[in-house]
């Protein structure tokens, strides 16, 4: 099935992209489920936002406050003196950051449970600003200094930004094959040494809406690496969704 844009009618009345991002990862753990050995764990992660978090405050027990409020005083009744910080030197408004985030995670439990592979699905909020977009790159660069391979998978028809690019340009380095860059792409990159040296490699493809979507390795270590079909599980996506 070729790829649809999913920020634009007529795909845009029939789902949310939300909702597509949001079943996704779920599909994409199915289909790994059958090429990963027993002792690797795919798990769907999606975080919606400081603005969906819900406020523990809210559901705090009675009797957790009244513990906090018996912690002001010493044993015999005595108050203890409680220090008060001076003013902060700076007050500025700081709107937490709204992006989302879908991922499959792959973990290894022979390596107690060692975090081994992330599957960065990117939205319109890893993109909407530039600490957004900053924030997503450090996440990726972090990711392969731990030597966890790293896969970004951009379906964002909207907006021009090439988060592959911008990770690149940490290691000041660019791929002549995404010049100019592809504002919807697929890619797998991984870090690992090869003899004393340390490598970055990457399986980058660009993805053009109608066309079909690539199937990108996914290293576990060094040596081995199992296939994610993207094609299967996005068609899974779609037709759940009721998308096709």
């Amino acid at each position: 099935m070729p790829l649809l844009d999913h920020f634009r009618s007529p795909i845009k009345n029939r789902g949310s992209w939300e909702g597509f991002h949001g079943m996704w990862p779920g599909c994409i753990v199915q289909d790994l489920i059958k090429v990963l050995p027993d002792h690797y764990v795919a798990e769907p992660r999606v975080h919606l936002g400081a603005a969906f978090e819900i406020d523990v405050c809210t559901f705090e027990p009675e009797d957790a406050q009244q513990t906090a409020a018996a912690m002001d005083h010493e044993p015999g009744g005595t108050a203890t003196a409680t220090w008060a910080p001076p003013e902060p030197t700076l007050v500025v408004d700081a709107d937490p950051t709204q992006g989302y985030e879908y991922e499959v995670l792959i973990f290894d439990h022979n390596r107690a449970r060692q975090l081994v592979a992330a599957i960065e699905l990117a939205s319109p909020g890893n993109m909407d600003r530039p600490r957004n977009r900053r924030a997503f790159v450090a996440k990726c660069a972090a990711l392969l200094q731990q030597r966890v391979c790293v896969s970004i998978v951009d379906l964002v028809t909207t907006a021009q930004f090439n988060l592959y690019n911008d990770l690149l340009a940490e290691y000041d380095q660019v791929d002549a094959a995404f010049q100019p860059p592809p504002s919807t792409y697929a890619v797998t990159c991984r870090s690992h040494w090869l003899g004393d040296r340390a490598r970055l490699e990457s399986w980058a493809y660009p993805l053009i809406v109608g066309q079909p979507l690539p199937t990108l390795p996914i290293w576990l270590d060094d040596e081995f690496a199992v296939a994610l079909n993207l094609e299967a599980s996005y068609q899974t996506t779609c037709k759940s969704l009721r998308l096709v």
